[in-house]
């Protein structure tokens, strides 16, 4: 059967993403946010999966405000990449497992998550710089992707509390499905930063780095952290940090850290990947 066999964090900034695209990644100003994911780099050479779930944010380039689904699963067979107002990145073709895909889908909802199908989907920043940081530079992607938009730009959004059950819920469906693949499930955004507003800037290490801590072995932590608390504590794009909880839900009570990286700042925004290991 098909099996979960890591699950990785990663801030999806564009601006790392235009730094790579633009081979400033040797600059004085990026090489140590890029020599972070070195680590990772040969871990998914070992690893070879074949899919990934990546759990990430549409940010107003496939989904405006006339439809704000709080789940959108990526059906299609493959997803261009969005043009988000500077051109498309030059980056390959994200292609799908549709397959696995409508697995999932039946699975999700027999578990009472009521999911917006996505046959046709453009794929932005959130989804293709998390997979430039893990892969580096290709001609195309070495996995199948299966993209999972969440909300978290428009109230109401899920709690942590859903966003983990979510994961627990995608555990099982990977588990039944009959194909023998390797699997990971991603989640993306964060860490601390805000955008707009008199707190524009704000980044808060400390609310960071308790966070990678209890990721491993206090999780449940975790899941208790409300919308205001995020917003309070790490701005308004901090509540991205949501969806990390969907892949540390799927990965089970115990899990080990392999790898973690923190790095401020990157453009307005701090930096955190962690990579961890289900155990059981």
């Amino acid at each position: 059967m098909a099996r979960i066999t890591a699950g990785i964090a990663t801030s999806h900034v564009p601006a790392i993403g235009a730094a790579f695209d633009q081979g400033r990644d040797q600059d004085e100003y990026w090489a140590p946010v890029f020599a972070g994911y070195d680590w990772v780099k040969e871990f998914q050479r070992r690893e070879d999966p074949d899919v990934v779930i990546l759990c990430y944010n549409d940010h107003a380039s496939a989904m405006m405000l006339d439809v704000v689904p709080t789940f959108a699963l990526g059906m299609a067979e493959e997803f261009d990449v969005a043009d988000e107002g500077w051109g498309r990145r030059p980056v390959p073709q994200v292609i799908g497992d549709p397959v696995l895909a409508a697995h999932l889908a039946e699975q999700l909802v027999i578990d009472e998550f009521d999911l917006t199908l996505m046959n046709a989907l453009e794929v932005d920043h959130g989804c293709t710089v998390p997979l430039s940081l893990m892969f580096g530079r290709r001609e195309e992607w070495p996995v199948r992707v299966i993209p999972l938009a969440v909300n978290v730009t428009q109230f109401p959004t899920p709690s942590g509390e859903r966003c983990w059950r979510l994961g627990e819920a995608i555990r099982d469906a990977v588990e039944s499905y009959p194909a023998g693949l390797n699997v990971q499930i991603w989640g993306t955004g964060g860490m601390s930063h805000q955008l707009q507003g008199e707190r524009a800037g704000l980044i808060n290490p400390e609310f960071d780095n308790a966070f990678l801590d209890k990721l491993s072995d206090r999780a449940d932590e975790l899941r208790k952290i409300t919308r205001l608390d995020y917003l309070r504590e790490a701005g308004t794009e901090g509540i991205e940090l949501i969806m990390w909880l969907i892949m540390r839900g799927a990965l089970g009570d115990k899990v080990e850290e392999l790898h973690r990286f923190y790095h401020v700042p990157a453009s307005n925004t701090a930096v955190g990947h962690i990579v961890l290991r289900p155990q059981g």
